[in-house]
């Protein structure tokens, strides 16, 4: 089964894609309200002139009414007193009276349609309105939802940088593995390999020397190999003590870590350590005694092989609450925000602090050494 590495960069892709497709529907619905405000703005004052024509229609039609009661009356008393009148006195009062009629008619026309008119304007106002009214809280759902994404995004770029990170850590363990295997093949080759290799061959010599140049070559011959032995012997503990100091399951943390920063500091000559233990001298479970000792030497191993450091300070203080590790060194220091190679060393006191919900906090600057503050929780 073929495994697919994720693509990540695709990833960010899709989601500023996302983003950018919220922003730009939150700013299309602003447009609309904005659109929406402004013909409220406009249907407003329209309604305000139709509002002031209805109320004048109004007033010229109680007027014309007024005026078409009295030509009525006018035309009654002329018809009922046709024949003293003229002619065109009654014309007269016909057509008055007919005429004030049709105003009225038309006044009453012209009103209806106004107050058709206002009640759709102020319709559409409450239509516009609700329209605004959904528009805002539209907008501020959508910005409510932005931030979330935003959030919610700039912690999934956390976990996939601390995903990817963990991958490249997984890949760099296992090149160290290979690394590591290959080191101690080639030190136990040219060390105690070799050494006891002469010691075979310095064992058959002994032989010939007893017999060529007397007991007391062949006497010194043999004090010659038991230092050769010695030296296998002493190459063969280190390197055990490399992958597992046996003292740490014996006698605990604070004798294994005082003897190994001594033997540490045998093997750098320009160095010196100082261990000082501040706290309790007792046992720990093992878990927590293995993980202190592996990020202690850790930091030590880094502050020797890449901050070429002569004075490095460890302090341990073991409480009932806490176990507190201190490593400090004088050498030259790095950028923290800078990732090298190198810090997958920090990655890896990194990952066993987070096993055992512990704090790690680094302080460095280029040229000001190095700080690592180790802090584990303990229920003991």
């Amino acid at each position: 089964m073929a495994i697919k590495k994720f693509d990540t960069k695709a990833l960010d892709l899709i989601l500023e894609k996302m983003i950018e497709t919220v922003g730009d529907s939150k700013d299309e619905i602003f447009r609309i309200a904005e659109q929406c405000r402004t013909d409220y703005e406009s249907i407003t004052n329209e309604l305000k002139e139709i509002k002031r024509k209805v109320a004048q229609i109004i007033n010229d039609g109680d007027k014309l009414d007024a005026q078409v009661r009295r030509a009525r009356l006018r035309l009654s008393e002329v018809s009922k007193h046709f024949k003293d009148y003229s002619e065109s006195q009654v014309r007269e009062a016909y057509e008055v009276a007919h005429k004030l009629q049709m105003d009225l008619t038309m006044n009453r026309q012209s009103e209806k349609q106004l107050r058709e008119k206002r009640d759709d304007l102020e319709r559409r106002l409450v239509g516009l309105n609700e329209t605004i009214e959904r528009a805002e809280h539209l907008v501020s759902q959508i910005s409510v939802v932005m931030n979330y994404m935003m959030s919610d995004i700039r912690q999934m770029g956390q976990a996939l940088e601390s995903a990817k990170e963990k991958q490249d850590f997984g890949l760099k363990i296992i090149e160290a593995q290979e690394d590591e295997r290959k080191r101690l093949s080639r030190e136990i080759h040219d060390g105690p390999a070799q050494m006891m290799a002469n010691v075979m061959m310095r064992s058959d010599l002994i032989e010939r020397v007893y017999k060529e140049r007397g007991a007391d070559e062949a006497i010194r011959e043999i004090r010659s190999m038991k230092k050769m032995v010695r030296s296998a012997l002493y190459e063969v503990r280190r390197i055990i003590y490399d992958l597992r100091p046996m003292a740490l399951d014996d006698l605990g943390l604070v004798p294994t870590l005082k003897k190994y920063l001594q033997t540490i500091e045998e093997y750098h000559k320009t160095t010196r350590i100082q261990f000082t233990n501040i706290g309790e001298d007792k046992r720990l479970p093992s878990k927590y005694e293995v993980a202190l000792f592996r990020m202690i030497q850790e930091s030590v191993q880094n502050a020797l092989k890449h901050a070429q450091a002569t004075q490095i300070q460890v302090k341990l203080e073991i409480k009932r609450e806490h176990v507190m590790a201190v490593i400090k060194d004088e050498g030259k220091g790095f950028d923290i925000n800078e990732k090298k190679p190198e810090s997958f060393g920090l990655l890896g006191i990194r990952e066993r602090v987070e096993l055992l919900e512990g704090e790690l906090s680094i302080h460095s600057k280029i040229g000001t050494g190095t700080l690592v503050i180790i802090q584990v929780p303990m229920n003991l």
